[in-house]
């Protein structure tokens, strides 16, 4: 069995985490800091999306947020559209949807979601360790003042850095506490003393409590040891799953370089160690794929650099799956790839399509409690209905109800008008419905109902009519 058969069998790192010793005290990471092509990218598609995050409690479509989760008033608006308690089959869509879109993308692609997107990382790496970089310098700078015992410079230094921590974990908990109560109310409670809002100050001291232990001290731990996404990512990946790799094949066996050796006897690994020196989590990549691995691409950049510099090939580690390194095989965007994304913007477009078609009104339909029927000195059946309407809109409107395909049933409102609808807001009406003995066809006769704004039938609802059998 030559060295690259035991690289692949050499399993004994999966037995501990990179970031916890022997005893189980936790192993404090200092990454080198990153720089490169993937680094790049990075700050880019960093920069765009935090600005989305900041600015999206500002952003308004047709006057209405862009997004609002006020889960203590019960009051969700995505894109511009109010969603009600009532909307539950479309959150079960969407919850059903989020995930089979997490397991076939993670399947497909790994955890490019982890390196790329999630907030945790978007902070952690592009935000707090740029400050950290900044005033304390590169790993072993921070290692070395980590170490010094204590002194103007470190307290200083410390006190900055620490300082601005919790100023932009300020800045979170308040752009959160905007996506849940929008930003109105958070600058009113800002604009007020503690005192006349206690709840919503201890809500962003928490928060802001919460997001500055996250990234001060958990860092890397969140990802490692709590995302259940990141625990997942063993039984989901496969073979064929596309993740940072590491090239054995053409990187063992590793060694330094030495003059006057040959060169055909090593692979193009030279054993730096800057892709662990990099990586943010403290792994090893050319392991294999670990849990631990968040898809930074800071190990990628790392080597690329080195390979430049010794004149090699770039790409020994990159993007690629076990199957194309150990076949050879450069088209990553296979049938399968291709299929699975297929699937995934179906179950997309199913969601967008279920948001745009759904009714502006949703109306509930009840029998009075206690009512069976009545007869009237006309000859006729009545039977008394509560009726529920919740305008989903941000407009004021009037509704009329219709009883359809039966021109002999008549439907009035209890105390006459036309049934107003609040905006944003739920309204009862009581009414009644009468109907001649002779049209009467069951004892539970089946009625449609059509709720008519500006003349519109905007929805259709069906409801029981009790009455006497008909012989």
């Amino acid at each position: 069995m030559d060295q690259k058969d035991l690289y692949q069998f050499d399993e004994e790192f999966r037995d501990t985490i990179a970031t916890v010793d022997e005893s189980g005290k936790r192993i404090w990471v200092y990454p080198k800091k990153p720089q490169g092509y993937y680094h790049n990218l990075r700050i880019g598609f960093t920069i765009l999306l935090l600005g989305i995050l900041f600015a999206g409690p500002f952003i308004t479509i047709g006057g209405k947020p862009l997004l609002l989760l006020n889960i203590f008033e019960r009051k969700f608006v995505i894109f511009g559209q109010a969603f009600w308690p009532q909307d539950f089959f479309l959150l079960a869509l969407l919850l059903i949807t989020f995930f089979v879109i997490v397991i076939l993308f993670t399947v497909v692609f790994g955890r490019l979601w982890c390196g790329w997107a999630c907030p945790q990382t978007l902070f952690m790496e592009m935000v707090f360790r740029k400050i950290e970089y900044w005033i304390e310098g590169d790993a072993n700078q921070q290692r070395k003042l980590d170490q010094q015992p204590w002194s103007f410079e470190k307290i200083r230094k410390k006190g900055l850095k620490h300082l601005i921590y919790i100023s932009i974990a300020f800045l979170i908990s308040h752009t959160v506490m905007s996506y849940l109560l929008g930003y109105e109310q958070v600058l009113d409670i800002v604009s007020q003393p503690p005192s006349t809002n206690m709840a919503g100050f201890t809500g962003m001291l928490v928060f802001t409590g919460i997001f500055y232990w996250v990234f001060a001290y958990l860092r890397e731990q969140a990802c490692v040891a709590i995302c259940p996404y990141g625990r997942l990512q063993g039984v989901l990946l496969d073979n064929k799953s596309i993740a940072v790799m590491y090239d054995w094949l053409r990187g063992e066996p590793r060694g330094k370089l030495k003059k006057n050796e040959p060169v055909e006897e090593k692979g193009d690994c030279i054993d730096c160690k800057l892709c662990v020196h990099a990586c943010p989590t403290g792994i090893d990549i050319r392991n294999g794929t670990q849990l631990e691995c968040v898809n930074c691409t800071a190990c990628i950049d790392a080597c690329d650099d080195v390979m430049e510099k010794i004149n090699k090939p770039k790409g020994l580690i990159r993007y690629a799956s076990h199957e194309s390194i150990s076949t050879g095989t450069k088209n990553l965007f296979n049938t399968r790839v291709k299929a699975y994304s297929v699937v995934l913007l179906l179950l997309m477009s199913i969601l967008i399509s279920a948001l745009v078609s759904r009714s502006d009104i949703e109306t509930t339909v009840l029998k009075v409690p206690g009512q069976l029927y009545q007869r009237t000195d006309r000859g006729t059946i009545t039977n008394l209905y509560n009726i529920q309407f919740v305008n989903k809109t941000f407009d004021d409107m009037e509704v009329e109800v219709k009883v359809l395909k039966n021109p002999e049933a008549l439907i009035s409102k209890v105390g006459g008008g036309a049934q107003n609808l609040k905006a944003n807001s739920l309204s009862e009406g009581v009414y009644f419905i009468e109907l001649p003995y002779k049209a009467i066809t069951s004892a539970r006769m089946k009625l449609e109902l059509g709720i008519y704004v500006n003349g519109e039938l905007e929805e259709t609802v069906n409801t029981k009519f009790l009455g006497p059998i008909n012989n």
